[in-house]
């Protein structure tokens, strides 16, 4: 038996240039980091005797024959990808909802790959594992999705994640002072909106957007304020300059789609803003999900009670990226 954990991502500045249609044209950066809520895989063999091949379990139990009858489509692809026909059983487990903006499928995806990988014996550096991520949700599963979950699940901690137009990939660490990364955290809000969504869904008029040129002003914009982010957390400048970004970016971002956000979700965004938010944004594609607020320690309280319709959700920024949690052959 095998059990992995990766953790789920916030994407603070830059998503949407980390997308191919953009960054193969003019490079992509984003600031993202990962957090303390995960996901969690076990792969172990099918057991002596069982009248199936291969067994998926996710919010449904799948038993089949073969991979080709599996619906799930990470699961069948990264079987598939690792060259597994039969054999296997594979449990999922998240500490958050799924489509909601944190990564949640790149996660999973993640740390299957590193159990299956361990599975056949194999061990293999995050950052391989990362871009096996990456090719197998964009290429075989024909997903619309950047490459930052990928690399933030894979890797951990706080990274300064670079595309290049030649499609190379560099994920730098940012060190801060563990009490100027603990002041940041203390300063974020995480909200559920309660609304889970499709991000494919939510994408298809921003990728065309992209790629007729509409989006290619916002979308550069977007990618000054990474530099902007990092300058503000290792110069020592006032945090407060990081959610003024945050509020700049979210503009941004909702220009980039009219599936972007709800008019609910803009109205209690602007509750938490006259309430004491300096900013913040809704995480992934859109249309629901989580909403993060930069809002300073003594305006909290406020905040939480301008919105009292988004639950509150505990969590820490972390640094371990995906990771083999238990190993018995």
């Amino acid at each position: 038996m095998i059990i992995t954990q990766a953790p789920l991502r916030i994407s603070f500045l830059g998503g949407g240039t980390d997308y191919p249609a953009y960054f193969k044209r003019h490079g992509g950066a984003t600031l993202v980091t990962s957090i303390n809520k995960y996901n969690l895989i076990t792969v172990q063999r099918v057991p002596q005797f069982a009248d199936f091949g291969v067994r998926v379990n996710y919010s449904q139990v799948e038993s089949v024959q073969s991979i080709d009858q599996i619906r799930h489509p990470s699961a069948r692809e990264c079987l598939r990808f690792m060259s597994i026909q039969e054999g296997v059983e594979i449990h999922y487990l998240s500490d958050l909802p799924a489509r909601t903006g944190l990564g949640s499928s790149s996660s999973a995806t993640v740390a299957l790959l590193t159990a299956l990988h361990a599975f056949k014996g194999e061990l293999v550096s995050r950052e391989q594992v990362a871009a096996e991520a990456v090719y197998v949700e964009q290429e075989m599963i024909k997903e619309r999705v950047g490459v930052q979950d990928q690399y933030a699940c894979a890797l951990g901690g706080l990274i300064h994640l670079q595309c290049h137009p030649d499609n190379r990939i560099h994920a730098d660490p940012i060190v801060l002072a563990s009490e100027r990364l603990r002041a940041l955290q203390d300063r974020l809000l995480l909200m559920y909106t309660g609304i889970r969504r499709n991000a494919h869904d939510v994408l298809d008029e921003q990728i065309e957007r992209t790629q007729s040129g509409d989006n290619t002003a916002g979308l550069a914009r977007m990618k000054e304020l990474v530099e902007q982010g990092i300058d503000v957390l290792v110069n020592g400048r006032d945090l407060s300059d990081f959610g003024s970004l945050l509020h700049e970016g979210w503009q941004l971002k909702r220009q980039l789609s009219s599936k972007v956000t709800l008019p609910w979700i803009d109205e209690a965004y602007e509750h938490a803003r006259r309430a004491g938010a300096i900013g913040g944004k809704l995480l992934g594609a859109g249309s629901g999900g989580f909403l993060l607020f930069y809002v300073e320690p003594y305006n909290r309280d406020s905040v939480r009670c301008a919105v009292p319709e988004l639950r509150e959700s505990n969590f820490a920024f972390e640094n371990l990226g995906s990771r083999i949690i238990f190993y018995r052959s």
